[in-house]
């Protein structure tokens, strides 16, 4: 829930500097011709925003189905889905929706 709040908090600031940025352009100083290098920075900025959102909001879901996960059968929340071995707190504490033990992980990484 931690991880989530937080997630939700950084979600929350990316969408505060989109919503300051698109304020700034409505401005006065906007009627002003900008050269065409500083528009293509702001627009580079806008996209590296909007990545870093959607990276942000895959996390939060990735992170809400673990919980759904954890509510809906707590006994096997933190057991690799493929081979039933535990997770282990470290590996849960680094990544709070893990769902495969790490040679797991690995031989999936492997495949793909």
């Amino acid at each position: 829930m931690d991880e989530r709040a937080r997630a939700l908090k950084a979600l929350g600031l990316f969408d505060r500097i989109s919503k300051l940025d698109r304020e700034t352009m409505d401005s006065d100083l906007s009627a002003y011709t900008d050269h065409m290098a500083d528009q293509g920075t702001e627009a580079m900025e806008r996209e590296k925003a909007a990545l870093f959102a959607t990276k942000e909001g895959r996390y939060i879901y990735r992170l809400e189905e673990a919980l759904r996960r954890m509510y809906n059968d707590p006994s096997t929340f933190g057991n690799c889905d493929t081979c039933g071995s535990p997770l282990g707190y470290e590996r849960l504490d680094a990544l709070p929706h893990a769902r495969y033990c790490i040679d797991c992980k690995r031989k999936e990484e492997d495949v793909a």
